[in-house]
């Protein structure tokens, strides 16, 4: 069974689906680890629910990301983590993960990359006026929500406000995730 960690900074609705797909059976992973960048985030209460060991950290308290980066590292190893699994999590990898993770860090994004990559994807959908826009599992790379895309699914935001539009791509967000997650852990083929 492929061991995974969880990266998140927010409310971690994505980490916790991930999780309850696991209870549910539906995905045969098993999350050792979630780390977020945010001492006070939500997630961290999820993942207390699900029994998921945590850690948290200062980025500022680090003399740089490659320094934060090691230290994440040798936790990961000890841990023998595969894969490490962005939801949500808002900082670019950098090159020591980058490096010992290579085409083993997924991330989830709120729109049909390559359109609206980075912050506020829905805000910029909306702004563009578009009338769908989705959900994008992709590999990452050093870019931002650049990496080779895994799967996608379409959303209809016509007429939404960003809060319609938000439930609507996070609900098909929750269910696209942990079943690409699935697909990848077990190196089946997946299609676009």
């Amino acid at each position: 069974m492929k061991r995974f960690a969880i990266f998140a900074s927010g409310s971690g609705s994505n980490a916790e689906a991930i999780w309850e797909a696991i209870e549910r059976g539906e995905l045969s992973g098993q999350c050792m680890l979630l780390v977020t960048d945010k001492p006070e985030a939500k997630v961290l209460e999820r993942a207390d629910r699900h029994h998921i060991q945590t850690f948290s950290f200062e980025p500022k308290a680090y003399a740089s990301k490659s320094e934060f980066e090691w230290e994440l590292l040798v936790l990961l190893e000890a841990l023998h983590v595969d894969y490490i699994v962005l939801a949500g999590y808002m900082r670019l990898i950098g090159d020591v993960l980058l490096a010992a993770y290579p085409g083993r860090i997924i991330n989830i994004h709120p729109s049909l990359l390559p359109a609206f990559p980075g912050k506020d994807a829905i805000g910029q959908a909306l702004a563009a006026n578009v009338s769908t826009s989705g959900a994008t599992v992709h590999y990452v790379d050093a870019g931002m929500d650049t990496g080779p895309i895994i799967a996608q699914q379409e959303v209809d935001i016509a007429g939404c406000d960003r809060i319609e539009a938000a439930h609507r791509i996070q609900a098909i967000e929750h269910q696209l995730y942990p079943r690409v997650l699935q697909q990848v852990l077990n190196q089946q083929e997946v299609f676009k």
